[in-house]
């Protein structure tokens, strides 16, 4: 027959204590130590604070595009990676043919530059 060891109440509740300031003094000392926005704001200097102002609108327009088309992109039945990776898919090759259709275009307008000139038409020869 084992002999029951008597329970260490003092350590148990020297633990608990110990572990609530680490679970609760932890996360407060960091709000405390960390500088607000504002804070940081300050310090910055003053072309950096009038950069910052004036760049503002910009990028909260721009944010809130990205949050517009995030929330169109969640609609979907797919995975947002998916439909995002379609959707980068489709502006590539809308970018590919605007590009090709700009270079047919420079082309004819060669042409027809060379045709005022009275020179022959600019011939392409594919290999």
């Amino acid at each position: 027959m084992s002999v029951k060891k008597p329970t260490n109440y003092k350590l148990w509740a020297k633990m608990l204590v110990g572990g609530a300031i680490m679970c609760v003094g932890g996360p407060m000392l960091t709000v405390y130590v960390m500088p607000t926005d504002e804070e940081l704001f300050q310090r910055y200097n003053p072309e950096l604070q009038k950069r910052s102002l004036d760049r503002r609108e910009e990028r909260q327009a721009e944010f809130n595009e990205w949050l517009q088309n995030l929330k169109r992109q969640s609609r979907s039945n797919k995975p947002i990676w998916v439909v995002q990776e379609e959707e980068a898919r489709e502006a590539k090759e809308a970018k590919a043919s605007q590009t090709l259709r700009l270079a047919e275009e420079a082309r004819a307008q060669r042409d027809a530059m060379r045709k005022e000139a009275g020179l022959p038409p600019e011939t392409t020869t594919k290999r």
